[in-house]
């Protein structure tokens, strides 16, 4: 199958945002690059990702690394995500490949992203042969289980940042003031909105359509009714989203 014939790709329910959650949950990604040692042939390995505000994938890796090496002759490359940790049947959970271009980031948010959501990157990401690369994406196939298979263009796996500068340039301040002063909403947010296990959640991201929570490996997604663009829509509508979470029933 080639189709989801079920969902819509771009309804509320289908495909296409479950892709994005996958995508902005994902904590590493196989990498399938071009082995300029043997043309013709894909090379695989295995990288820490994060995301930019658009959804764009972005990794921390060294100049030193075979795939580094292949990316600078060919930037064409594949990435494999999935969701396959807590599933009996690996092969009914969901999955995501990524096709495009993998090169050096340009925009100021990539490194920062990127260590927010793998602190422990910070021994590693000063040394001088270190860069952050950000994916370009051209498609998806998404497997969301049997039945679930679709393609997907690159529209339907990011997210309009348009209007939303004044929302990015906060985002620093935005994590730092709700970590800071707001802790418990954000632990309420994990176990109450994401329905994840109690534990030292924090917020590691924020973009137009929702906030990236993390605890050691667990990353976790909370979603906005509506896109916000600024920090006061933000500010809004987190403090509907704490608001919920406080009222909302147990289990």
């Amino acid at each position: 199958m080639s189709a989801d014939h079920q969902t819509p790709a771009g309804g509320p329910d289908g495909p296409a945002r479950a892709a994005r959650r996958l995508l902005r949950t994902a904590r590493k990604a196989a990498l399938a690059s071009l082995d300029h040692r043997h043309p013709g042939h894909p090379y695989a390995s295995l990288v820490l990702i994060a995301t930019e505000p658009d959804g764009a994938p972005v990794t921390l890796i060294s100049g030193l690394a075979l795939h580094t090496r292949n990316l600078a002759r060919d930037a064409r490359a594949s990435l494999l995500l999935e969701d396959t940790a807590t599933a009996d049947d690996a092969l009914s959970a969901a999955r995501l490949t990524l096709s495009g271009h993998l090169r050096p980031s340009t925009g100021s948010s990539a490194r920062r992203r990127f260590l927010a959501r793998h602190p422990s990157a910070q021994g590693y990401a000063a040394l001088p042969d270190f860069q952050t690369f950000t994916f370009e994406i051209a498609g998806g196939h998404y497997i969301g289980g049997f039945a679930r298979i679709v393609d997907l263009d690159a529209a339907d796996l990011t997210t309009d940042i348009a209007d939303a500068a004044e929302l990015i340039a906060a985002e620093a301040d935005i994590l730092a003031h709700m970590n800071g002063d707001h802790a418990e909403a954000v632990a309420l947010y994990a176990t109450e909105i994401a329905r994840c296990p109690p534990g030292g959640w924090r917020m590691s991201g924020i973009d137009p359509e929702g906030a990236d929570l993390l605890h050691r490996s667990n990353c976790a997604r909370i979603e906005f009714p509506t896109p916000v663009k600024t920090p006061d829509q933000a500010r809004s509508a987190l403090v509907a989203l704490a608001r919920q979470a406080r009222t909302r029933p147990a289990g």
